[in-house]
């Protein structure tokens, strides 16, 4: 729907920029006003079609997990995991990647062996790229280790191609996403310090370069693809916070970077209320055109531990008001969430997602979620499944 072949009239990479990326030496940082510093023709315009309402979770442990033993069930008794979210309305699975993470898990090789598995359950696939060798989230957008001094305009290159041989990977093996996330949580911006842009960094170049990193990204997703692009996420992390979110976003749109949905994540800890949410998701809907999805949420179902590590959302300042720490209270909370995005005029709130809802505490693997997920300590599935999916 997006991504028409003139929506993107940037020159193609040049030779001289090409050897220096391959040959990683320096240079002096492209005009941004000038020069995107990414390659290749825009990709195909054929984007790919979407179940009418995305009912997901990233799962991203769960390879971890199941090598140290975790298991899963649910009244039928033990089950493979994704089947089994798929039997209780799932119909998308999430799955992060790190360019070059320390452990095997999170890692191309990783996520190419889950997309069959999601492939074989005949799920969405919704790759969010986290453009880091680690977590990125709003406190931190560490570049990959292999990127670091490159000057800007080789900086978008890899974006670029980086990008496009993930995509080109998964589609050469059947199993290309539908979804691609550029980046994760950037309200601040991404790849830092080239792509930052809050505090003092909050000035129109610094928005210029990160809407030439975006764009790259979204052309290597695009001319990555089988022919049927991906639909393209933006994620910001304050899903409540109307102000916030507009301002971003009129950023983006102002440089006219071209993308499908707006990704929001919907903690209470961190984001505010239900009521703001139920204001924020038709708005920013509106405002920009775009489908909404609220990507990530959870809720604890119970304040207990069951390993060492201690809890993100371990305190009662940690909750919502109204929805206590318990399995209903969880299930409620999450149905409440559903419905708010379900009620986006227009058929615009597009899905939601759950995060780390297998993120259960074995031996060898301690969680910082466990009271969160959606499955109890012994990876039986809780009510909360089954609201959050509308089952």
């Amino acid at each position: 729907m997006f991504r028409p072949e003139t929506a993107l009239p940037r020159p193609l990479i040049s030779l001289v920029t090409l050897c220096f990326w391959l040959l990683v030496s320096s240079c002096s940082p492209p005009d941004p006003a000038t020069e995107s510093g990414s390659a290749g023709e825009p990709g195909p315009s054929e984007s790919t079609e979407l179940p009418e309402f995305l009912v997901g979770g990233d799962i991203s442990f769960l390879p971890e997990l199941e090598d140290h033993g975790a298991v899963y069930s649910d009244e039928e008794g033990a089950r493979d995991l994704i089947q089994l979210l798929a039997d209780h309305g799932f119909n998308a699975i999430r799955l992060k990647l790190w360019h070059t993470p320390e452990a095997p898990y999170n890692s191309l090789d990783q996520v190419l062996g889950m997309a069959r598995r999601i492939e074989d359950a005949g799920l969405v696939f919704l790759l969010d790229f986290h453009y880091s060798d680690s977590w990125a989230d709003p406190q931190k957008q560490i570049k990959p280790a292999a990127w670091e001094g490159l000057p800007f305009g080789v900086l978008a290159d890899s974006v670029y191609a980086y990008t496009r041989s993930v995509v080109r990977a998964l589609a050469d093996q059947g199993t290309p996403p539908e979804i691609v996330q550029i980046g994760n949580e950037i309200r601040p911006g991404m790849l830092w310090p080239e792509g930052r842009v809050d505090g003092e960094y909050d000035t129109p170049l610094q928005w210029d370069r990160l809407a030439m990193l975006l764009e790259a990204g979204i052309r290597g997703a695009s001319d990555g693809s089988d022919g049927r692009s991906p639909r393209i996420m933006i994620h910001f992390d304050n899903g409540a916070k109307n102000e916030m979110g507009r301002a971003f976003f009129d950023q983006l749109v102002e440089r006219e970077v071209e993308f499908d949905l707006i990704g929001l994540s919907f903690y209470p800890k961190w984001h505010g209320t239900l009521d703001e949410l139920r204001v924020n998701l038709p708005d920013l809907a509106s405002r920009y055109g775009k489908e909404v999805v609220v990507v990530e949420t959870s809720y604890p179902w119970t304040m207990e531990w069951n390993d060492e590590a201690p809890n993100i959302m371990g305190t009662d300042e940690d909750l919502h008001p109204g929805y206590p720490p318990t399995q209903e209270g969880q299930a409620s909370f999450l149905a409440e969430v559903r419905e708010a995005v379900q009620n986006v005029p227009e058929g615009r709130g597009a899905g939601v997602f759950y995060w780390a809802p297998e993120w259960i505490a074995v031996e060898g693997v301690d969680s910082h979620w466990e009271n969160a997920t959606l499955f109890d300590f012994d990876g039986r599935a809780l009510p909360g499944l089954d609201a959050f999916s509308g089952r």
